[in-house]
């Protein structure tokens, strides 16, 4: 088996294109409370919403089976969080990841918005004690990347993490 182990959000250091990346108070908020610092620099990282078109080509290029999502709990205070579902150039969706810089170039995302929870996750050791926003994020991400989300992320303890031992998609992947 090989593990996708991810935030509920995406995080870059370095340049490059970064379509999902939010250069405002959202980024910074998820910098902040992500603690989305270098560890050795201790330079900020570049914070933006969950990018599925590049988590799914990452999913292609190394055949993860299985994704742990981490720090879902970051979005806790939130009214709304997104996941952004696909990449447009020209006004239309593309249908393929883009394969070099200046493919990037132009592109815009559409986004799904989903209302956030608004209540303090990092106790909650079971799946279906979830605020009910947050269980569904969870599993549109799941049923969108294709891929069982096993493990949550609800907070910075060692024992803040919740197995999901059997994972019934929303629907099934062909």
């Amino acid at each position: 088996e090989m593990f996708l182990c991810h935030e509920g959000y995406t995080t870059k250091v370095g340049d490059g294109p970064y379509p999902t990346e939010q250069i405002n108070e959202i980024g910074e908020f998820l910098r902040k409370e992500g603690h989305e610092f270098g560890v050795t620099t201790g330079r900020p990282r570049r914070c933006g919403w969950f990018d599925l078109p590049a988590m799914k080509y990452t999913t292609m290029v190394n055949g993860y089976t299985a994704v742990a999502m981490t720090k879902i709990d970051i979005f806790d205070k939130m009214d709304e969080v997104k996941i952004g579902v696909s990449y447009l150039k020209n006004g239309a969706k593309m249908d393929h990841y883009p394969s070099s810089v200046k493919q990037f170039e132009g592109i815009k995302v559409e986004y799904m918005t989903l209302p956030g929870w608004k209540t303090s996750i990092s106790d909650i050791r079971k799946f279906e004690d979830l605020p009910q926003n947050c269980r569904h994020y969870i599993l549109i991400v799941e049923a969108m990347l294709g891929l069982p989300i096993r493990w949550v992320g609800v907070g910075p303890s060692r024992d803040a993490m919740i197995f999901r031992e059997k994972v019934d998609f929303l629907w099934k992947k062909n």
